[in-house]
């Protein structure tokens, strides 16, 4: 799988976790689904960076993003 499109993708199933956790937590609900989210998203996440060479940079961030969206919408 490209790099860049792993990426995208923990970015963007962390960022729903992030939510999932909050609502477990003011419900006081077990945070197993949130958890596993979430170490979904950093496995993605470190899968991308060391697959490309050279890692990324904070600023590259947007200009992957929006290259992935362009490329499959």
């Amino acid at each position: 799988m490209d790099p860049d499109v792993t990426l995208i993708l923990g970015l963007v199933i962390g960022g729903f976790a992030i939510p999932s956790v909050l609502s477990a937590m003011s419900d006081r609900r077990p945070l197993w689904a949130s958890a596993l989210t979430i170490l979904l998203a950093f496995g993605l996440v470190l899968y991308a960076v060391m697959t490309k060479s050279g890692g990324y940079k904070m600023d590259q961030i947007p200009d992957v993003f929006f290259a992935v969206l362009g490329r499959y919408f």
